[in-house]
């Protein structure tokens, strides 16, 4: 089976890429209700690679004769037919995206240019392939998306679910909207089988330092201030990557085409929270080179347009496709946090050359 992996120099896409060709490779460990695994699997991985991507993230596997790296820009439609003919794409599971709600405040063009009109020319080049080779109906096309579409939830609100409106406040949100309209009419009107997940926040290994856990955890470990926005009162719902990935993956093989599945951690937690844990767990690692951790934690002028609380209702993946998140929250993070403490050839580079802990997300902060 070849699958095309966009943006799998990233966060999120870095994990799908070792899981499906890592050890633990779901060849090895998963079956299609019941059926043989899958075997084997080529991924080509579709990325220009951004002050995000890192090649580390993808060491493991880079290795293997399955794998292979093209450079292409996903808003550059010729390059991606080119690839696609080339390499014959059974599947797109497609990650590429600006991601950092922060980045899009000081400059939205790039998040328009990626993330809908890259997602648009990716989109035709799928199409495209599957209809020359005559495979549309096998083809599947599975689209990662965020819980940010939807919006803000109120503490007494029901979770976001696969029926939940759209009502993006963010210039990355909305282009994520856009960009899962966009998946869904090329399925309705071209025949395109597409499957749509919308995941809460993520954490884990390889995260670039810009995101609010692997930035805190390397501050906390540098004994630097560590800036919250407001009180720390704004509520998200953690997902440990390797999960996501499970699911993603999980969708592909078993998901239903021209449907959405939402995918969370079943984790909520504030802010505040999340940076106390931190404190606390880079504090049992390290002693008290600089004391109580949490004596570091300082308010600061909240985001603009920063919602209030984001939480998944997963009940639809986990009774239709049988995933299940795995990791326990307060687990998934002593375990984020003994990676980077065990790894800093790998982040260190990105705050020496690319991110150097700024804050961003302020060009219409009063």
């Amino acid at each position: 089976m070849k699958i095309a992996v966009t943006g799998g120099l990233g966060f999120i896409g870095s994990a799908v890429v070792r899981h499906l060709l890592g050890p633990t490779t779901p060849r090895g460990e998963d079956t299609i209700r019941g059926e043989d695994p899958i075997e084997p699997i080529e991924v080509m991985n579709v990325d220009k690679v951004t002050y995000a991507a890192t090649t580390g993230s993808v060491a493991s596997v880079a290795e293997s004769p399955f794998y292979h790296h093209v450079a292409i820009d996903i808003a550059d439609g010729s390059a991606l037919r080119e690839a696609f003919a080339r390499f014959e794409p059974d599947a797109v599971i497609h990650l590429a995206a600006e991601s950092h709600v922060d980045r899009s405040i000081d400059g939205p063009d790039a998040f328009v240019r990626t993330n809908v009109v890259g997602t648009y020319e990716l989109l035709q080049a799928a199409r495209f392939e599957a209809e020359r080779r005559n495979v549309l109906d096998s083809f599947r096309f599975v689209h990662v998306s965020t819980d940010e579409v939807f919006g803000s939830l109120g503490l007494d609100d029901e979770p976001f679910d696969e029926t939940t409106a759209y009502d993006p406040r963010s210039p990355y949100s909305a282009s994520k909207a856009a960009s899962d309209h966009f998946v869904r009419a090329w399925h309705e009107t071209y025949g395109l089988p597409t499957i749509i997940t919308n995941c809460s926040n993520n954490y884990g290994p390889f995260h670039f330092p810009e995101k609010l856990i692997p930035l805190m955890i390397l501050k906390a470990v540098a004994g630097q201030p560590l800036p919250v926005y407001g009180r720390g009162d704004n509520i998200r719902d953690w997902l440990y990557v390797e999960d996501h990935a499970r699911a993603i993956v999980t969708a592909l093989r078993r998901g239903e085409p021209g449907q959405t599945y939402a995918v969370g951690g079943n984790a909520e937690r504030t802010n505040l929270d999340v940076v106390q844990t931190i404190c606390d767990q880079v504090d049992a690692e390290l002693g008290d080179e600089v004391g109580d951790r949490r004596n570091l934690i300082e308010f600061v002028a909240d985001r603009p347009g920063h919602d209030l609380r984001y939480a998944i209702d997963s009940s639809k993946i986990q009774q239709e496709l049988g995933w299940v998140p795995s990791i326990e929250f307060t687990d998934g993070l002593a375990r984020t946090v003994r990676w980077y403490l065990d790894n800093e050839w790998w982040w260190r580079p990105l705050l020496s050359e690319r991110y150097d802990g700024q804050r961003l997300g302020v060009a219409v902060a009063s």
